[in-house]
């Protein structure tokens, strides 16, 4: 799904019009700024034709800002963040992983990136699996999870409902006393 999402980039260099199937894109003028597919982005990045916006990238401090929301939040409460972060965060590792090869100032900063990333991740499950075994599944309790976490938060509290239910179905506790 993420990789059908229309993205911002600039253009690095002049290029005309690209028709692929059921889609055309460009004609692109070095330095201004489009949106595109991101898939069609990646492609067009790896041949150096545009560049991601910095904006819409994350660093190191953005990162850090995250984690630091995240764990003001209570037990139950998660903080706002962007739709698409899990796969900026996949990107913006990998992007490290691979400058942390030539630079070992890079792999310093690489695995700060995935401690940050990593405790992000646990902070937010904790709270999405407590979330899940409550029985209160209100909107605004689920209005901050990204589509990745809403799915994890659906199969978990399925998974928990029908644990529930079968351990108080009637004929269970008969059978153990």
């Amino acid at each position: 799904m993420f990789e059908n999402e229309p993205v911002k980039v600039i253009a690095n260099a002049d290029l005309p019009e690209i028709k692929l199937v059921g889609l055309v894109v460009g004609p692109f003028e070095e330095g201004n700024s489009y949106e595109v597919p991101f898939w069609v982005a990646q492609k067009l990045e790896r041949q150096g034709i545009i560049r991601f916006r910095d904006e819409d990238l994350l660093d190191s401090a953005k990162l850090y800002k995250i984690q630091w929301k995240e764990r003001l939040q209570t037990a139950i409460q998660l903080s706002e963040f962007p739709k698409d972060f899990y796969p900026k965060l996949r990107r913006y590792l990998s992007k490290l992983k691979k400058e942390a090869i030539k630079s070992p100032e890079k792999m310093r900063e690489y695995e700060k990136a995935k401690y940050l990333a990593v405790d992000i991740i646990n902070l937010r499950l904790r709270k999405i699996v407590s979330l899940a075994s409550t029985s209160v599944h209100a909107a605004h309790v689920l209005k901050n999870v990204t589509n990745e976490e809403r799915f994890l938060y659906e199969r978990i509290s399925k998974i928990i409902e029908e644990w529930k239910k079968q351990l108080l179905t009637h004929e269970n506790l008969e059978e153990n006393e």
